[in-house]
């Protein structure tokens, strides 16, 4: 390689005359022009031009960027080799107003999405301010149709964004808490029906039970024990399909099948908010990541009025390829809202999403990357496992990283095995970003935005692969915080299942019966069990001796089929709980399985939690806090390249 790259650098040294030559003939590749106007100009060197086009034989990525990202020119300088190489000039934005009544007929988001904004008629033709002259011809067919005849002038890209946030700040604060239409998003919903339907059940419940409580009693205990069974019966599913799956692995995310591919442009969307003190170790985590400097675009997303983290990011050393994106105050603050307006300024063909405590493998866009090279054409999402760095914090986090083990390692990848609509999880998740834009993002109102952005992709026939890729995270290990995070959980599953059900028709035609059948059991089902689950523990009682209360209730051996039923579901935790921490690092929590006994009742409590706040304040983001625990994973920052 050495070799090579000293014969290649004599061959442009040798070969630039001729480049500057081309220059005029205009018959070499942009990117060669380009390099030859840099050298021209003494911005760059021949070894560097060298550098710079070596790598982007391999990467998805413009020369210009890439020289930018390697730290030989500035964007100013990039500037003025693009306005002689397209023969364009470049508008000073500090002294020359653009139109803002030509922005909105093309619209603020889709200017950032072609990287075009209409600046000024002039005579019979409008200027338009392009960062990418060398994709302009290809928007120009849409712009000719809004504004008839078009041409080109130049913008940085900094200054593009800063005109464009001037001119229409508030009308990308709106696309971003509305992008997601209203036949799909939560923000439609009547919820002051909600609130007289609750009303109306609990006051029918409450007369049910005064006039006939045993009925009442035994009516909710088969409902429960009803979706125990289907719970229970799914999760085996899962358990054998995921089982199968580890036996017989599939290809997938192997870094070795990108080694000949052409390297995308991948960015990451990290959202913080109050929380300063995760930003030092955040910046370590992410400068692991082994993916190509030059083709890693991570966003900060931080709310404009939250003050301390905006002032712990100025203070730190951020690297050419990671940029802050404050984002407009609003009532809403909400994570999905502050992807969605962070995604307008993305560079990337592939959108990551990671939260401001997690610590990803180093090799983690390698390999996603691979899965999506590898997958099919409807492959629109890949999912990685998460994972707990602080599982011996106490019992608490014990328990919360066997059932992260347990949701991660088994149940997601069989149910993806076996056909059925996979919930997202908030980080680790990577997406094709044309068909993220084609659904409209995240839903901003959706306090599960995840969960439910899973559903809409299974709605429209994409798939999601889950990829055997470890974040690590903060396991919330605080009893009244997990109670808290449980049942904003809880609540936007409620939230998920009466958007997707306002229509079951139109769902049951899209996802199929076998789909459909599996949203009830988990989103539903996950409710129900977890509001009757008293009514089931009951059963311990017959266990321990002590007698039913329904024992005279029921005929001969269904009280029997009851508790046999409520011990098959254990049996059927227990054993999901032994193969999920059938791993070297999880070993040692299996004396712990039984414990969870005692774990489980504060999802009770959550999910009554989760049911008053559905109908006071269903759009209420109740916070997680981090950053409570240190941890080995920051004791060195690898600045790596591959």
């Amino acid at each position: 390689m050495r070799h090579f790259r000293h014969l290649a650098k004599q061959s442009v040294h040798a070969a630039l005359p001729l480049l500057r030559l081309s220059v005029l003939r205009n018959d070499r590749t942009a990117s060669d022009r380009l390099g030859a106007i840099l050298c021209d100009m003494g911005a760059i060197t021949a070894d560097g031009l060298v550098d710079a086009l070596h790598a982007q034989t391999h990467h998805s990525a413009g020369l210009g960027d890439i020289l930018i990202a390697q730290g030989q020119i500035t964007e100013a300088t990039l500037m003025q080799a693009l306005s002689v190489q397209f023969g364009t000039p470049v508008i000073d934005h500090m002294t020359q107003n653009p139109d803002p009544a030509l922005t909105d007929l093309l619209g603020a988001a889709r200017c950032l999405a072609l990287r075009c904004m209409p600046w000024r008629h002039a005579g019979a033709v409008t200027v338009v301010a392009t960062t990418r002259p060398d994709q302009f011809d290809s928007h120009r067919p849409e712009l000719e149709a809004v504004f008839g005849p078009v041409v080109p002038a130049l913008i940085s890209e900094n200054a593009f964004h800063d005109t464009l946030l001037r001119l229409r700040r508030s009308r990308l604060k709106l696309w971003a808490e509305s992008c997601v239409s209203d036949t799909e998003s939560c923000r439609s919903m009547q919820f002051g029906g909600l609130r007289v339907g609750t009303g109306l059940f609990l006051a029918a419940l409450i007369c049910l039970g005064v006039l006939a409580p045993q009925v009442m009693l035994i009516g909710l205990m088969l409902i429960a024990s009803v979706f125990l069974a289907l719970s229970a019966t799914l999760k085996l599913a899962a358990a054998i399909a995921s089982f199968r799956h580890t036996r017989h692995p599939e290809s997938s995310g192997d870094i070795a099948d990108i080694g000949l591919q052409r390297k995308p442009v991948v960015t990451i969307l990290v959202p913080l908010y109050k929380e300063p003190e995760t930003v030092p170790r955040l910046l370590i985590r992410l400068s692991r990541l082994t993916w190509p400097r030059n083709l890693l675009d991570i966003l900060l997303i931080v709310e404009e009025g939250d003050h301390a983290t905006r002032q712990a990011l100025d203070k730190a050393a951020i690297p050419r390829w990671m940029r802050v994106v404050p984002v407009p105050d609003a009532r809403l603050k909400t994570k999905p809202r502050a992807l969605n307006y962070a995604m307008l300024f993305a560079r990337g063909t592939l959108i990551g999403v990671y939260d401001a405590e997690d610590a990803p493998e180093p090799d983690q866009i390698h390999r996603v990357v691979a899965c999506f090279q590898n997958g099919p054409a409807n492959l629109a999402c890949v999912q990685g496992v998460l994972d707990f760095y602080n599982p011996r914090s106490n019992w608490l986090a014990r328990c919360f990283t066997i059932e992260y083990a347990s949701w991660f390692r088994v149940i997601l990848p069989g149910m993806q095995r076996l056909g059925l609509a996979v919930p997202l999880g908030g980080t680790t998740l990577f997406f094709r970003r044309d068909i993220l834009e084609r659904l409209g993002g995240w839903d901003a109102h959706n306090v599960t935005e995840d969960a439910d952005l899973g559903i809409r992709l299974a709605r429209r026939g994409y798939y999601t692969q889950l990829l055997d890729t470890v974040t690590y995270e903060e396991a919330n290990c605080r009893a009244i915080p997990w109670v808290k995070q449980r049942s904003r959980w809880l609540k936007g599953y409620a939230v998920t299942w009466l958007v997707h059900m306002r229509d079951p028709r139109a769902l049951w035609q899209q996802l199929g019966a076998w789909r459909f059948f599996g949203v009830q059991v988990l989103f539903l089902g996950t409710l129900v069990q977890f509001m009757l689950a008293p009514l089931l523990w009951s059963f311990w009682l017959v266990l321990a001796g002590v007698g039913h209360p329904f024992m005279t209730a029921f005929p001969d051996g269904v009280l029997g089929a009851f508790i046999g039923l409520f011990l098959m579901s254990e049996a059927v935790n227990l054993s999901i709980g032994i193969l999920a921490t059938n791993t070297r690092h999880h070993r040692h929590l299996r004396l712990w399985l039984p414990t969870l006994h005692g774990y489980f009742p504060l999802a009770v409590l959550a999910v009554y939690k989760a049911l008053w706040e559905l109908i006071s304040a269903p759009f209420y983001w109740d916070k997680t806090s981090h950053g409570q625990h240190g941890s080995v994973l920051d004791a060195v920052a690898v600045h790596g390249q591959s």
